[in-house]
């Protein structure tokens, strides 16, 4: 069955300027708007720049804005959108357009390199984390997102205030930062107080834009957000913890607590381990630890903070270096493929 004759508007051009562009395209059911531009790519635009690559919603790479909604053109089907008038694709305004609708989103991976990582306590080995089921589903809906940033291409903190970029997290990096201070073993810190001092999150003033635009239906503002707003209000400003930060060292309230059933050598407490000890904690950390170790990285090491220096924007290549090592090629070798996870050092 042959389709219809659908009027696209699509935007062309680059970061010093552009305009909207008509096309008729044909369009057949059940199709979503991607098929569309690439059915444009092959027979009337062949230099059309359009960002993409999994095609199933997973991978976030084709964010853009139809008919002025932003979305993921990989999911928005044309049976979905109004049959009069033409379907209108812009990049997400938010961030610089580098050509047609493929926007530099590189912002989002420096904000990333300044969020500092999960840290384990102290001697505990890949594969020896042990968390309650309801503590993996109290972070596990974050775990979610598919770094689209739809939300922070919405978010009028970001998209209306340009001067804000340097203050302001978003969206996406609140929910990490909230994922990583519900985590039981996460010892970086206060996620809290981080949030408000370097993240900017009293900038957010809880429209919920970013929840609405959210592909994998993350409750960002209801879950993340408001919950770490008011724990860092609790923190500054209820009376009777401010009375205990002027009882008590800070260092001493801000102190990780050792998890459950955890030495207190674990968390760096205690007496230190023996030699002998620590070796065979070492050879339990390299029996335990499966994955085929990568060359090392190009980017300089993590700091004394636990920040990653900021280098998108140095770097003489898109990306960053990819964690398998530039040496790897894929196909990989069969021998070079672990799936299986690692037997207890008790079973060797």
């Amino acid at each position: 069955m042959m389709g219809v004759k659908r009027l696209f508007r699509i935007w062309r051009g680059d970061a010093s300027g552009g305009k909207l562009e008509d096309f008729q395209v044909e369009v057949n059911e059940g199709e979503v708007v991607l098929d569309v531009i690439h059915r444009l790519q092959a027979t009337q635009a062949p230099d059309l720049a359009v960002r993409w690559n999994c095609k199933a919603g997973k991978c976030g790479s084709c964010s853009m804005e139809i008919n002025g909604k932003p979305g993921l053109s990989c999911m928005t089907r044309m049976s979905a959108l109004p049959e009069d008038g033409a379907v209108t694709v812009t990049p997400i305004r938010t961030f610089p357009v580098i050509r047609d609708i493929v926007s530099d989103v590189s912002f989002n991976y420096a904000k990333a390199r300044e969020l500092p990582a999960f840290a384990p306590p102290a001697g505990l080995a890949p594969g020896g984390y042990r968390m309650q089921q309801v503590d993996v589903e109290r972070s596990q809906e974050f775990r979610k997102c598919i770094e689209c940033f739809l939300c922070q291409n919405v978010c009028h903190v970001i998209r209306d205030h340009d001067e804000n970029k340097r203050a302001f997290a978003g969206p996406r990096f609140f929910i990490r930062a909230a994922e990583l201070d519900m985590h039981p073993l996460d010892t970086r810190g206060d996620r809290k107080e981080m949030a408000v001092a370097e993240q900017g999150i009293g900038y957010c003033n809880i429209t919920k834009c970013c929840t609405e635009v959210c592909p994998e239906h993350i409750k960002i503002t209801d879950n993340a957000i408001i919950p770490m707003k008011e724990r860092a209000v609790d923190r500054r400003y209820d009376p009777i913890v401010r009375l205990g930060r002027r009882i008590f060292r800070r260092d001493e309230l801000d102190e990780p607590m050792v998890p459950a059933g955890r030495p207190a050598s674990a968390a760096g407490g205690g007496a230190p381990a023996s030699d002998e000890a620590a070796e065979a904690g070492t050879q339990a950390a390299v029996e335990m630890y499966w994955h085929r170790q990568p060359p090392p990285g190009e980017a300089a090491p993590v700091g004394p903070d636990g920040r990653l220096p900021i280098t998108e924007f140095t770097l003489d290549r898109s990306g960053a270096a990819s964690p398998f090592g530039d040496d790897v090629q894929f196909p990989m070798p069969v021998e070079h493929i672990s799936y299986q996870h690692p037997t207890p050092p008790d079973e060797h």
